[in-house]
């Protein structure tokens, strides 16, 4: 296994406070580091929640984001300068761009885009203003400038260092005149993944991140709604259909089997919406079996 140093990164500024902030508790007291002989790297706590959207840029908190950005960015790239693999438990999907720019600061890398969404709204379609459903499009260079030029690094991630892998809100986006994805952005939607098989998916995904010009490796994004909505209905917005344990395994085991990844986040998963704890041990098993290079965690 590698040598995992948790981060926990409880932000839900790009969302609602309605419970995925308790994911690293949830998953911490299933035995995540237990069962992964993981140290605990530390807990970035964000700034106040803001309810109001912000009228300039259109989205809420943009100001914590991007301060909760700079700080999660200063612990992760702790993790990584210590030569440890950094699993971040957030939080909503806006860690992500902490986490990105950690790697941002250190050069070019990529990005594995696990998640049932494809989250790159632009502020005007998005109904909310919830970051959590465009972190994809700001890592990527677009939307307001406070948070999709973070330090004033530009973009976190090309458009070509990204896999978005298991998506299946192309219907859904499209109603809510969400921006197209570029076309230089590898695309692999669920009913891809399907036909190729998890196993094909994973190595196709791999390829395209570590071919020519792909820089110093990538970052796993894990939305746990990339998974099925019958195994996994503890999150806050979902959808019909996704990924099956097993197939979610397949494609983490084989992103996590060479030396490619270097960093990984779990996202959205929502412990009060599993009163009795079984997804979160579920959950918590099928990491450490990805972690596990034989398959035998």
């Amino acid at each position: 296994m590698r040598n995992v140093a948790i981060v926990e990164a409880p932000s839900v500024l790009g969302l609602r406070p309605t419970g995925v902030e308790e994911l690293p508790d949830a998953l911490l007291g299933a035995g995540l580091a237990e069962g992964l002989g993981a140290v605990r790297a530390g807990r970035v706590e964000p700034p106040p929640y803001d309810p109001e959207r912000d009228p300039e840029t259109g989205v809420l908190n943009p100001g914590g984001i991007a301060a909760y950005s700079t700080a999660l960015a200063d612990t992760v790239g702790g993790v990584l300068d210590d030569g440890r693999f950094p699993l971040v438990l957030g939080g909503d999907c806006s860690v992500l761009l902490g986490n990105l720019l950690a790697l941002r600061r250190r050069g070019r890398h990529g990005l594995l885009f696990l998640d049932g969404h494809t989250d790159f709204y632009q502020p005007s379609a998005e109904p909310a203003g919830e970051v959590a459903s465009m972190e994809l499009a700001l890592a990527t260079g677009r939307g307001p400038r406070l948070l999709a030029d973070l330090e004033g690094r530009g973009l976190l991630v090309r458009d070509e260092d990204v896999v978005a892998l298991g998506f299946r809100d192309a219907e859904e986006s499209a109603a809510y005149g969400m921006q197209p994805l570029p076309s230089a952005l590898h695309a692999l939607e669920l009913d891809i993944v399907r036909a190729l098989g998890a196993g094909e998916a994973a190595r196709r995904a791999v390829g395209l991140l570590t071919g020519d010009g792909a820089g110093g490796g990538y970052w796993i994004h894990l939305d746990v709604d990339v998974l099925d909505d019958a195994v996994m209905p503890a999150v806050d917005y979902r959808l019909p259909d996704g990924l099956t344990w097993q197939e979610l395994e397949t494609v983490l085991r084989g992103a996590l089997s060479g030396g490619g990844a270097v960093g990984l986040d779990v996202a959205i998963f929502n412990p009060r919406l599993d009163p009795d704890g079984t997804i979160a041990q579920r959950l918590r098993d099928c990491l450490v079996r990805a972690f596990d290079r034989d398959g035998q965690g």
